[in-house]
């Protein structure tokens, strides 16, 4: 299982929010790049950024401090927010990204996606980021119509082969990840899940490796201290818990 250490990024800075919302944003650190060197140096191996200003003007606004991230820590950067086109795509891949996540445009462009697969394979992600079961789009701002799960399959059709999936209502919380529909998507879909939002601590990790999802990501948890990234690298890398 991966560990992915997640940077928000909102006006230059690296941020968390609270269940998504813009309003809550607060500082967690004071340069973003720092930030992902030091996730280098306690051993990963991959990196979650998210564009925040991109998802709420649907174009990138960051995309110099994504670069700089892949470049200078040699961490694979996984990278959302605001990528509504294929041209934005090739853009960030071309530029040193590794994986690019669409969101909104897996709800309101699904013919985007299947080209984006069809041409880039592995290096595609969807992300599902859901409130009540319901796939919300646009930064979350709005509420979609669309079932997490009827998206999943859609998605899974189209091509993509990894799934990135947030419970709105857990997202900066700490209060753990839900992990009832994530248990939902492994039995449904045969992508690789990644769980995201809520992680608290080490038996999140744990409780997420013994799914035997691909991947989680962090965030809140470690700019608070109530996770270590080693500790979590160690944890994903233990025995086999799936089953």
């Amino acid at each position: 299982m991966i560990i992915l250490p997640a940077i928000d990024i909102k006006g230059g800075a690296c941020v968390r929010l609270y269940k998504g919302d813009f309003s809550t944003a607060h500082q967690v650190a004071e340069d973003p790049i720092l930030t992902a060197r030091a996730f280098k140096a306690a051993g990963a191996e991959w990196l979650h950024m998210v564009d925040l200003d991109g998802a709420r003007d649907a174009s990138p606004q960051n995309a110099d401090i994504f670069f700089s991230a892949a470049r200078e820590t040699g961490l694979k950067v996984e990278l959302g927010g605001g990528i509504r086109t294929l041209d934005t795509v090739e853009y960030y891949l071309s530029g040193g990204i590794s994986r690019v996540i669409l969101g909104s445009a897996a709800v309101r462009d699904p013919e985007l996606v299947k080209r984006a697969a069809q041409e880039y394979g592995g290096r595609i992600a969807v992300g599902i980021d859901a409130k009540d079961g319901m796939v919300a789009v646009g930064g979350w701002l709005e509420q979609s119509r669309v079932h997490f799960l009827d998206l999943a399959g859609e998605m899974e059709r189209a091509g993509v082969k990894t799934i990135i999936f947030t419970d709105i209502s857990r997202d900066g919380t700490l209060s753990g990840p839900n992990l009832a529909p994530l248990r939902e998507l492994q039995q449904n879909t045969r992508c690789r899940i990644i769980a995201s939002g809520g992680v608290s601590g080490p038996d999140d990790i744990r409780a997420v490796k013994r799914m035997g999802l691909y991947g989680v990501i962090c965030g809140k948890a470690l700019y608070q201290g109530t996770l270590s990234l080693p500790e979590a690298l160690a944890i994903a890398k233990e025995g086999d818990y799936a089953g």
